[in-house]
């Protein structure tokens, strides 16, 4: 059980890589491993592969497999690799063996497929998942998967999930679920992760509240302003976070949701712009329009121009 290892080397900034796709829709793992490989040695804490940025569901099983094993060997031990897992509970088990058998150091677990669960069937479902895999488990808060505080408890019971990311945003339920499991387990270190779209944006108010950890799209493909918004807010810098919020992250958060899709698909144009051709997004996501690509290039060089005055 590597449960503690993996825990105290969750401390930074967390990239989670676009999964890159040749003109064919193919995998390209060699563009793949280059964007893994940039994103390790610019400084990141570690890498969620094959997650929600990565398109996980649209991998297949080999894919998943492939993509796992080329982030391990990239990051040489240097940084912890987490592997997305989803689905219903045997195909969530069958992609966590293989995430295993590829190296990986835990998962982060994604909400059942299509079914709205009770919290008892949501409570079978990850205590299957995690007592199935040797691997420590982050189960993922969103959609059709949000907790009350007392399934939360009941979830950190298992020895081998270790954390809660949030994909909601209530945080008078996050508020709740920090102060239950504090209460009932006191003593036992149990990790929150801010998992928000373009997180930055709530960094300041999950920040309040005593979440600090977060995924940050945005070091997908500018790794200087990612990295320069963490240090402020990590600081305690609020004028510098104020700036970057105003002059970057609020208009990028305006962009994305112009379009559906553009969590995923707006990041991967970065990826392209900034350099490296990790490919288009597959079906069922779209691709941004061209003048919407136009402004993430201008938003970007304002970003990059701000991280230069600071």
């Amino acid at each position: 059980m590597t449960s503690p290892a993996l825990a105290e080397r969750l401390d930074g900034l967390l990239f989670f890589p676009v999964t890159a796709f040749d003109a064919d829709g193919s995998v390209d793992l060699g563009a793949f491993r280059a964007h893994v490989r940039q994103g390790v040695e610019a400084g990141a804490a570690a890498a969620f592969v094959c997650c929600g940025t990565g398109e996980f569901h649209a991998l297949s099983p080999e894919e998943f497999g492939a993509c796992v094993a080329a982030a391990v060997e990239e990051t040489a031990g240097r940084v912890p690799v987490v592997a997305g897992a989803g689905y219903g509970t045997a195909l969530a088990l069958q992609y966590a063996a293989i995430a295993e058998r590829s190296g990986a150091d835990g998962l982060l677990a994604m909400p059942p497929y299509l079914v709205v669960a009770d919290q008892d069937g949501l409570l079978r479902h990850y205590t299957a998942l995690a007592e199935g895999t040797g691997l420590d488990v982050i189960v993922y808060q969103r959609d059709n998967a949000v907790f009350t505080p007392e399934t939360v408890v009941a979830l950190a019971r298992v020895p081998n999930i270790i954390g809660l990311k949030d994909g909601v945003g209530d945080l008078d339920l996050m508020q709740r679920i920090i102060s239950t499991v504090r209460t009932e387990l006191p003593g036992q270190d149990f990790l929150y992760f801010n998992g928000l779209p373009t997180a930055e944006l709530t960094g300041l108010a999950y920040r309040g509240i005593g979440v600090s950890l977060y995924s940050s799209a945005v070091y997908a493909f500018s790794p200087e302003i990612a990295l320069a918004f963490h240090r402020a807010l990590t600081a305690g810098d609020d004028a510098t976070v104020n700036k970057l919020l105003d002059g970057f992250y609020r208009p990028l958060v305006n962009l994305r949701n112009q379009g559906r899709g553009y969590a995923v698909s707006l990041v991967k144009a970065g990826v392209r712009l900034r350099g490296l051709d990790v490919g288009e997004v597959r079906p069922p996501l779209s691709e941004p329009a061209p003048a919407h690509v136009k402004e993430l290039a201008e938003l970007i060089e304002r970003g990059l121009a701000l991280v230069g005055d600071h």
